[in-house]
């Protein structure tokens, strides 16, 4: 029985997680979850699954949790030495990385140097410190298995074939709520309608970073780090239909592609338990009754983060992290109305313009460049520069 701990848990991708190991109560035990503020949430996930410990942002949430949980025999903790303890709980085999944002970093750097196998949902560990990441994953011998479909089809279909033929790696993009929309009507994009996704179910963060494509220029930078491929061999193509969820294209003109419905149990499933598949309940693909996948290129006049987020890998040192800082800070403002949608990408590029790159060479480093970042884009916003 393989022993889990849930790092985000009430998140989209926790709870699609969760959904997943409660089907196979004989092959995945929960010894620890993590989350933010949602207890309400997180006391139903505690009651169903009887996790060891579990940790909270702070000591207030933290004190309301111990007061619910009064005769359960659970260790409640909090902040971010709680979210450690959760990652590298000794008996823990695998973690299951899926805090939103910069905070999943050090939580997910702990697992690993705890050695810890990592089932990887949050891209931004690696947009950060990638580098980092990847040589403590060497050092430690422990498997870092992608859960984004993208970097999971990808995964798919590079086994059992040789790096030295691949061609380029191909992730697909569903292009958002506005791939249609003229650059006329960018201006009056509400942050309701940003959150429509049309295709995946997904909190809020990643919902607009869809919208605005650096959801796909982030993803961009980690299949860099997570496949060893520099920039120049991974493009993006626009896919409506999110049925193909990335490919590969080999020398010989093959094309290797891994086809799914849009649901992120299958490849959340398929880091838990690699190199073997679960038996999930999913609904079949019916390519006929699709008729047509279509693709086409970016735009990326009207999608300018995707292009900011291939030039901060391009530059590479401590660009990223301030990249993602500067994203962060600029996203939850647009959820705030506090900056319209096309202000986000202009925070991003005045942020990055403004940054003094340093070749990057601890976690630290590369948060306090993340840091760095925020309070630049703060700036910017407060400033009414965009």
């Amino acid at each position: 029985m393989k022993k889990i701990a849930v790092l985000g848990s009430t998140g989209s991708i926790g709870v699609s997680t969760l959904a997943v190991l409660k089907d196979f109560p004989e092959r995945f035990q929960v010894v620890a979850l993590t989350a933010g503020k949602n207890i309400g949430l997180l006391l139903q996930q505690i009651h169903a699954f009887h996790p060891r410990i579990v940790a909270v942002v702070s000591e207030l949430e933290a004190e309301k949790l111990r007061q619910q949980l009064e005769g359960v025999d659970v260790e409640v903790c909090c902040g971010a030495e709680g979210m450690i303890r959760c990652a590298t709980a000794s008996e823990v085999e695998m973690v299951v990385a899926a805090i939103v944002g910069a905070a999943g970093l050090m939580p997910t750097m702990a697992a690993i140097k705890a050695g810890k196998h990592v089932a990887l949902a949050n891209k931004e560990t690696l947009v950060i410190a990638g580098s980092l990441i990847i040589d403590e994953v060497k050092r430690q011998k422990v498997n870092l298995l992608p859960v984004d479909s993208e970097h999971s089809a990808i995964f798919q279909s590079l086994s059992g074939q040789r790096r030295e033929d691949v061609q380029r790696l191909i992730l697909t993009a569903s292009g958002g709520p506005f791939r249609e929309y003229g650059a006329a009507q960018f201006a009056a994009i509400t942050p309701a309608e940003a959150l429509a996704h049309p295709n995946w179910e997904m909190g809020q963060k990643i919902s607009i970073d869809s919208a605005t494509m650096m959801n796909k220029g982030l993803e961009v930078i980690e299949a860099r780090w997570l496949f060893d491929f520099p920039a120049e061999m991974i493009d993006v193509h626009i896919h409506p239909e999110s049925i193909i969820h990335s490919l590969v294209e080999y020398q010989d003109g093959a094309v290797m592609a891994q086809l799914g419905v849009p649901d992120m149990k299958t490849p959340i499933a398929y880091a838990l338990s690699w190199p073997e598949r679960l038996p999930l309940e999913q609904p079949p693909l019916n390519l006929c009754q699709l008729g047509q996948l279509s693709f086409s290129v970016p735009d990326v006049e009207r999608f300018p983060c995707l292009q900011l987020a291939y030039e901060a890998l391009a530059v590479g040192g401590t660009v990223p992290a301030a990249m993602n800082g500067a994203n962060e800070v600029a996203v939850e403002a647009f959820l705030h109305s506090r900056l319209s949608f096309q202000g986000i990408a202009k925070v991003i590029e005045k942020t990055m313009l403004q940054h003094k790159n340093e070749d990057l060479t601890s976690v630290e480093q590369a948060l306090h460049a993340d840091l760095w970042g925020r309070h630049k884009a703060q700036e910017f916003i407060n400033g009414g520069l965009v």
